[in-house]
């Protein structure tokens, strides 16, 4: 599945279209930049998810406060029970470094392109 598929597959999700950053959330990404946050995204998934057994499953991710949470329930990266639905990465796996990688691409790009909606909305 393309990058631009899976948004639109998780468009569709009235649970996962819902998802938008902040204002605070767009003003802390521009004040860290993307590096920072794509460091910040990169240490949430291999600290919460990554593991086999993650601890507090299901409940580790937060709904808001920074970009990367909401991100990640956008894109269904929340929980390794979304990643098995959405993504097909078994649960009670560790997921390797590659896999987390693309991960974290897919919920920086989510990131970018929410931001330049809201600067599109903004202007309309």
């Amino acid at each position: 599945m393309t990058k631009e598929e899976a948004f639109q597959k998780l468009a569709r999700s009235k649970f996962r279209a819902r998802f938008h950053l902040s204002a605070a959330e767009r003003r802390y990404f521009a004040e860290k930049g993307p590096d920072t946050i794509r460091r910040h995204a990169e240490d949430f998934i291999r600290e919460r998810l990554a593991v086999a057994e993650p601890i507090n499953d299901g409940k580790q991710t937060p709904m808001k406060g920074h970009p990367v949470f909401v991100a990640q329930h956008a894109t269904a990266t929340c929980c390794r029970s979304c990643l098995e639905k959405w993504w097909k990465i078994k649960k009670h796996t560790a997921i390797p470094p590659e896999r987390q990688k693309g991960i974290v691409d897919f919920i920086m790009a989510w990131i970018e392109r929410d931001i330049k909606r809201a600067e599109e909305k903004r202007h309309d």
